[in-house]
């Protein structure tokens, strides 16, 4: 048999991880210091460990074991349950008890939700099927505390504790919520729900729920934000897996949703038969109530499409790094080193204007501008940064070639992610639409957009001129059919003017590329002018 070495293994690039996505993400350090989460750092560095380390192994199983759904138990009662592989636990585990889904609420002190920010790109970086159930905790809580008599749920989000046992809320330190808005007759049209809401006569604010929803986020959670139709209109209701009592609600779980990807997270429909519920606000102002939630997970959106590209960036610099071909290595060679530039020139974009609304969510509570600019940036960001990431995903597989297109990379799986973050939480008319409506109906989001692109004027030429040019769309708004036109530019405008006031030594090239007119329609297109080696070295730092 040693005559026959016919499988000699050279020319392949080392495993990936375990590594350290904190210490080799220079712009996301920055980013945490400028933004006002720095006194967090030491938290966010030990979770950049875990999350390219344990976690980021723990992935592939828990992204490959699908998750199975059990009606009934093998004598015949109605259980309604989801299983999952254990690796599936342990990556909640960990993102939970690190404040994934419950910083923001648990720590009052500025810059907790920049440092929430940046913990929860890490985690979408090593498994981003789980950010569902962990976004959708972490923003239900600003409805949660408008009605007193559901605080404890709030409570339990803070408390960064896992648990997931299907029991009373009462018996639990922690909670996880999910979301229950579509059906089959509106998708994003929820006032053409017909889910009804019934008032309990003489119980406070409890209803019971009939109807049916189409999707059905995250069912194994302990509750759920849904909308109804109450005798007042559209309403917002908390509804509960367990009654406080223990016994099991009265919904069904009709079956899981078969999806492209998103593998590791369960989808469901869902029928309520009298399902008890609470109301969250007054009726008919569901959807205000369930917009404070939908601005955050929007957020997460931008975050969760960035952390893809970050690692889909940092797959294709590993293998170029060790690959040789014609005798250099590949990230060696002129053309490649322009792909994986601009890649990396998108990327940091990317992670910059989401952090930049991260910092504008925290400001908030006592900055009106702020509050305004993140209404309006927040569906710009989601809109670009999530629309360009399948694009991106696939860029990168092409740069180890076959190799990214098996399923023992985490690429296959990545490029499958990659479109539900433009399609979750608005699809991007949607988004465009908010934009319009934004800037035709709200002054003071128009105002905070002006400030912020004015704030970094006189940088760069290319900059000042694609900002002239954007004042008279901003005076004068598109019609819905060239809105998606206008929110592009925008979304450039912005990462532009973030990476200027950042003093990002990107910032020129990105302005030269994106906004001078020096860039072709794919990646790899950068002008020759730009220094292709300086995007490279800032993403991949050796």
């Amino acid at each position: 048999m040693e005559r026959f070495r016919t499988h000699t293994v050279d020319n392949q690039p080392p495993e990936f991880g375990p590594r350290d996505l904190w210490r080799d993400d220079v712009a996301l350090r920055e980013a945490v210091a400028r933004e006002g989460g720095g006194a967090h750092a030491d938290r966010i560095a030990r979770y950049g460990v875990l999350a390219g380390g344990e976690l980021y192994a723990l992935s592939f199983d828990a992204h490959r074991d699908r998750p199975r759904l059990r009606s009934h138990d093998r004598l015949g009662h109605r259980i309604d349950s989801v299983e999952f592989h254990p690796s599936y636990h342990r990556i909640m585990a960990a993102a939970v008890d690190q404040g994934v889904a419950g910083l923001s609420w648990a720590d009052a002190a500025p810059g907790a939700h920049v440092a929430r920010a940046a913990l929860c790109y890490l985690h979408n970086q090593a498994e981003p099927g789980t950010s569902c159930p962990l976004t959708m905790t972490h923003a239900a809580v600003p409805a949660l505390r408008h009605a007193p008599a559901l605080r404890e749920w709030a409570d339990k989000v803070a408390a960064c504790r896992y648990d997931p046992r299907d029991v009373a809320i009462g018996d639990k330190p922690g909670v996880t919520l999910g979301m229950g808005m579509t059906e089959k007759q509106g998708g994003s049209d929820v006032r053409a729900n017909t889910t009804t809401a019934t008032p309990l006569g003489g119980i406070g604010d409890e209803y019971a729920l009939v109807g049916h929803k189409w999707f059905f986020s995250a069912p194994m959670s302990d509750g759920f934000l849904v909308l109804a139709q109450a005798p007042g209109g559209l309403s917002c209701f908390l509804l509960p897996r367990r009654l406080p009592d223990g016994a099991k609600n009265a919904f069904a779980l009709m079956r899981l949703k078969d999806k492209l990807g998103d593998w590791s997270n369960a989808s469901a429909e869902v029928e309520f038969m009298e399902a008890r519920a609470w109301r969250i606000g007054d009726e008919g102002r569901g959807i205000a109530t369930i917009l404070q939630m939908v601005m955050l997970t929007r957020l997460d959106c931008m975050l969760g499409s960035a952390a893809q590209m970050r690692m889909a960036l940092a797959q294709a610099l590993h293998h170029t790094a060790h690959r040789i071909a014609f005798g250099k290595r590949l990230i060696e060679q002129p053309l490649m080193r322009n792909v994986l530039a601009d890649l990396a020139l998108e990327s940091e974009a990317a992670l910059v204007l989401s952090m930049r609304v991260a910092r504008a969510v925290d400001a908030s509570p006592g900055d009106p501008r702020e509050a305004a600019f993140a209404r309006i940036a927040t569906a710009i960001g989601k809109y670009w940064i999530c629309k360009r990431t399948p694009a991106f995903v696939n860029e990168a597989q092409e740069c180890l070639g076959g190799a990214g297109y098996i399923e023992e990379s985490i690429l296959p799986r990545l490029y499958r992610q990659a479109p539900l973050n433009s399609i979750w939480e608005g699809s991007g008319n949607i988004q465009c639409l908010d934009v319009l409506r934004a800037l035709g109906r709200e002054p003071g989001s128009a105002d905070a957009l002006l400030a912020e692109l004015e704030s970094a004027a006189g940088r760069n030429d290319d900059y000042d001129a694609a900002v002239a040019a954007l004042g008279e769309s901003l005076r004068n708004p598109t019609g819905e059919s060239g809105a998606r036109l206008l929110v592009e530019r925008l979304a450039l405008a912005l990462q532009a003017a973030t990476l200027l006031r950042a003093d990002s030594p990107l910032a020129d090239a990105y302005c030269s590329s994106r906004l001078g007119g020096a860039h072709g329609l794919a990646f790899g297109t950068l002008p020759t002018s730009i220094d292709h080696g300086l995007p490279i070295e800032r993403a991949w730092p050796r």
